[in-house]
């Protein structure tokens, strides 16, 4: 299975949007805040979010630095504009 992003890709992030099961959001990483990551939030438990990457055997997500709380999710994304899809 093909990632849903690719790096290079430019997105729209909504930072008022509230992340929902499933959607993709923009984090700072909880043990190095100065990094922002793109990630799939799972499961909300009560020391915040659940995230994963979509490739799991190749990613660094909430396995490695435990869920993220509320004030370090940046914003949900809620287009890719670039590169632009592709028509068959």
């Amino acid at each position: 299975m093909s990632p849903t992003l690719e790096p290079g890709d430019a997105l729209v992030v909504s930072r008022k949007a509230k992340p929902t099961d499933g959607a993709i959001v923009v984090v700072r990483r909880p043990d190095q805040q100065d990094l922002l990551v793109v990630k799939r939030a799972r499961e909300r438990r009560s020391a915040g979010w659940v995230v994963v990457g979509d490739n799991p055997t190749e990613s660094t997500d909430s396995r490695t630095f435990g869920p993220v709380p509320d004030h370090l999710i940046e914003g949900v994304v809620v287009a890719r504009y670039w590169p632009r899809p592709r028509r068959f």
